[in-house]
């Protein structure tokens, strides 16, 4: 319940909604009523005409059932009286279609009011989430399967929206038609009432172990979903391998795998589901047959208390108290199932930020004097990856880091805009902790060229200048031509306004990495973190690449993960990582004629 709950909540503020819904709900049940109780005198005047005479006088008015009986009697009484049974007829056809009209006009403008809340909910929730993923810390994607995230933003929130949310008018709206009619049952023949009442525990009972393990499989199922959503994800983003190692059989037999178990699983779900909303209506069939009894034997013993068209709209009532109720127990058992989504799109909503802003962090408007790496540890929970790491930065100078694969330099230039956190010692900037500092100023101080370039599914243009505002296109064809890509920009179909598609792939290595460094000129930040920018790229396409480094680490803070060593020799330092310590430390010069690991490294690679 509380899970339903959270979920309404994303519909607040309610008072946009409930008043003028719950009036219109309110409203179509009179007239529903009105609507059914209006067959009894149709009966009366088409079969026992005889039997409507008119009331002697006007009733007095009262806010009752009785009064509003009594009127409607008087009325059409005088009816017949002064005009005729066929005029009672009309009197009382029109009366009936006037009830459906009111009452069908009332429950259309209730539906558009649940319509506007539901759809403002479905929009709350896909915000809330986007606005979390988009502010996790990169660690909480490293530890989940990225089909179990789609899933739960796609999926599980279009379960919501196909369960929960579109169950909201049986929630609110049926419990008032039934608490409606059961008044009128009631009001009619109390004794009658009472023996349908006792048969709905009963009822309840079988619906509820019909809809026990509902949301256990469902959460089976929604699991299952994420990860066939993977396996998309992999079959899309892998294609080329796949097909490269004739793996598609295999990938294909995974995929079927997880397929399949789905389908059993989510059709006993289904058949469970659907077995709910037919024993209901069988069981209250069974009510309306015990009742019917009950009145055959009341009024052979004289004792039922109203004519055969009173029993008859009595039989109607009865009737229609049984769909609200079905339709009920079919939404009690489809909302199990979209409690789960819910309880999915929770976790991500409720999952820790491991990168935090502290209270009260304190301003970083600039960078004046260095970068400092005080005995910086980190681990990423199975065992240290950095240990006892200090060196400095001073302003306008390069410090490379290069070292063999898995020794920990990416990972050491992911502290700096705190993609992670360190979990031992510090990292300064001019003298303060960056966990200090407001993480809006600190990354503003930085530039960031990874080895894959980040790009996205629009143009060019807007890939240069992607969250910057207020640029002018004069400034970014001013940074693609220091990143040497105003060239080949110029040459493309539209030029600047060309779309590279996703993730870029209508564009070279050397493009995309290009165009990415073009990013960081436009940015114009004072710190560069270059993690092995070159390293995936041809000679030619490095060579350009490399030019446009040049022009942007000028008179800027440099820290470069280089894999090629070539690319660092005129570095201001070198610093050599081997399982996650600085093994050795200086100039180019200085570590080749240690002969130690720089070295040996740069033999391999024929630098010298």
């Amino acid at each position: 319940m509380s899970a339903f709950r959270r979920i309404l909540s994303w519909a607040k503020p309610y008072g946009r909604y409930w008043p003028g819904y719950l009036i219109l709900s309110i409203l179509s049940v009179i007239f529903g009523i009105a609507n059914f109780a209006l067959i009894g005198p149709v009966l009366s005047v088409l079969f026992e005409p005889e039997s409507m005479t008119a009331v002697s006088a006007s009733p007095e008015f009262s806010l009752s059932v009785g009064y509003f009986e009594q009127l409607f009697q008087y009325l059409l009484g005088d009816t017949i009286l002064s005009r005729g049974v066929m005029h009672g007829l009309w009197f009382v056809a029109l009366a009936l279609i006037a009830a459906s009209l009111l009452s069908n006009i009332c429950r259309y403008l209730s539906q558009r009011i649940l319509v506007s809340m539901k759809t403002r909910l479905m929009q709350n929730v896909r915000r809330d989430l986007f606005a979390k993923i988009s502010t996790m810390n990169i660690g909480y994607f490293s530890d989940k399967r990225k089909g179990d995230i789609l899933s739960s933003i796609s999926n599980d929130v279009s379960e919501v929206q196909n369960t929960v949310a579109s169950s909201f008018h049986i929630i609110f709206r049926e419990p008032l038609l039934v608490a409606g009619f059961l008044a009128m049952l009631f009001y009619m023949s109390p004794r009658l009432t009472w023996v349908a009442l006792a048969a709905i525990p009963v009822s309840a009972f079988v619906i509820s172990r019909i809809t026990h393990n509902l949301r256990r499989e469902a959460a089976v199922t929604q699991s299952l979903m994420g990860r066939i959503t993977s396996r998309f994800e992999e079959a899309i983003s892998g294609s080329r391998i796949i097909k490269a190692f004739n793996a598609e059989k295999y990938v294909a037999g995974q995929f079927e795998k997880d397929n399949a178990e789905h389908r059993r699983i989510s059709q006993a779900v289904g058949n469970r589901q659907e077995l709910a909303s037919p024993m209901s209506e069988f069981l209250g069939i069974s009510v309306v047959v015990l009742v019917l009894v009950y009145g055959g034997w009341l009024n052979l013993h004289g004792q039922l208390g109203m004519s055969w068209p009173s029993f008859v709209v009595y039989i109607g009532f009865m009737w229609r108290v049984l769909e609200p109720a079905k339709a009920i127990a079919a939404a009690y058992a489809s909302i199990q199932k979209g409690l789960v989504s819910g309880s999915r799109i929770f976790a991500i909503l409720d999952a820790e930020n491991g990168v935090k802003e502290r209270p009260g962090a304190r301003p970083l408007p600039s960078f004046e004097h260095q970068i400092e790496f005080d005995n910086v540890g980190f681990d990423y929970g199975d065992g240290p990856v950095l240990e006892n790491i200090s060196f400095t930065v001073p302003k306008g100078k390069t410090v490379a880091i290069v070292g063999p694969s898995g020794a920990g330099k990416s990972t050491l230039a992911d502290l700096i805009p705190r993609f992670w956190d360190v979990t031992a010692g510090r990292i300064l900037i001019d003298g303060t902790d960056i966990r200090d500092c407001r993480i809006k100023d600190l990354i503003s101080l930085l530039g960031v060229v990874t080895q894959e370039s980040i790009l996205f599914n629009d143009t060019v243009y807007n890939n240069i200048c992607f969250g910057m505002e207020d640029v002018s296109e004069a400034d970014v064809r001013a940074a693609a031509r220091i990143a040497n890509a105003d060239e080949f920009i110029s040459a493309m179909p539209q030029g600047y306004q060309t779309n590279i598609g996703d993730r870029g792939q209508r564009l070279s290595g050397g493009q995309r990495q290009r165009i990415a460094i073009a990013r960081a000129v436009l940015k114009n930040p004072p710190i560069l973190i270059l993690d092995e920018a070159t390293s995936a790229l041809d000679t030619e396409s490095e060579r350009l690449v490399q030019d446009a480094l040049t022009h942007l680490m000028q008179n800027r803070t440099s820290l470069v993960i280089a894999h090629r060593l070539s690319t660092i020799q005129k570095a201001d330092e070198i610093l050599v990582l081997q399982d996650g310590r600085i093994a050795e430390r200086g100039t180019h010069q200085d570590l080749l004629a240690k002969g130690g690991l720089y070295s040996h490294l740069c033999s391999l690679q024929s630098v010298s």
